[in-house]
């Protein structure tokens, strides 16, 4: 295994150009996941967020059949399915888990089938679904960095409207917020997100990006700007880690830092000095 120091090394070495590029889009992936993350987790939406990392599939099978931008196809297809969750949802004769059940559903199983048709379909298959991030480009990452931050931006600006509805959704509607359109904001945020994020852990672990990190930082304070804070952070480290012990031990990038992740946030489960379970422990033995 190597040390930190080594890792260091490599980070610098220009033959392994490929390695830096991977660690600052997953570090920037996970910081921008772990902002988002604190809405979904606060709303209670996980869902949501599995819903649209399946949603992007037809569209970046789609893509890869034109050869085209993987970010864009797989941005198109998220935002139609961010959009008819939003709308279909509307109708209270169905819950809205209901309906994000069906479309998610819907959608991975057209991306499937669209991605059968690709020559190397296994392969295909394979990348898109558990990521690829040695595969990062240049353009990757000019994408990743501009894209974080408009989605922050937007975030930023509209962070008290989010909150208030995230926290009380009548209250909102008695003030005349535009209830509606902020829950569509959220959906193409967290959309946006997805999409950034698949190339660096995947289809189907990247909902662990927008919720384990936040769901830590829960964990550790009452307060939502020290949550939204600490998110990014745990997020962050937990990408360098798990990277560095991808690299060292020659691992699944994805799911190292998935695995990461579900550790500390497991850690924090237990020994969070108010909501951890050895917390309460010890305060009920106190009484």
């Amino acid at each position: 295994m190597l040390t930190p120091w080594e890792f260091f090394t490599d980070l610098t070495n220009p033959l392994l150009v490929f390695l830096p590029k991977a660690l600052l889009v997953a570090v920037v992936c996970s910081m921008v996941a772990g902002v988002i993350g604190s809405h979904v987790v606060l709303r209670g939406m996980a869902f949501i967020g599995d819903a649209v990392a399946h949603s992007v599939f037809p569209g970046l099978a789609v893509a890869f059949l034109l050869q085209g931008s993987l970010l864009l196809g797989g941005t198109v297809a998220g935002l139609v399915t961010a959009v008819l969750v939003a709308i279909v949802s509307q109708n209270r004769r169905l819950k809205e888990d209901s309906v994000i059940g069906i479309l998610f559903a819907g959608a991975f199983a057209l991306g499937i089938v669209i991605i059968s048709r690709a020559p190397g379909y296994a392969g295909s298959l394979q990348q898109f679904l558990f990521g690829s991030i040695t595969g990062i480009t240049t353009d990757d990452i000019v994408i990743v960095c501009v894209g974080g931050a408009l989605i922050l931006l937007a975030e930023r600006a509209l962070h008290k409207e989010l909150v208030t509805v995230g926290l009380d959704r009548e209250t909102a509607r008695a003030t005349h917020m535009p209830v509606f359109a902020l829950d569509l904001v959220l959906y193409v945020l967290v959309t946006l997100t997805v999409v950034m994020s698949v190339q660096v852990i995947g289809n189907v672990l990247v909902l662990a990006l927008l919720v384990t990190p936040a769901s830590t930082a829960r964990m550790l304070t009452n307060r939502l700007s020290t949550m939204m804070l600490l998110a990014p952070i745990i997020g962050a480290v937990c990408a360098l880690v798990g990277l560095y012990l991808s690299w060292s031990v020659d691992l699944p990038a994805g799911g190292t830092i998935v695995l990461v992740s579900t550790v500390v946030f497991l850690l924090s489960w237990l020994l969070a000095p108010k909501h951890g379970l050895l917390g309460a422990w010890l305060r009920r033995r106190a009484a």
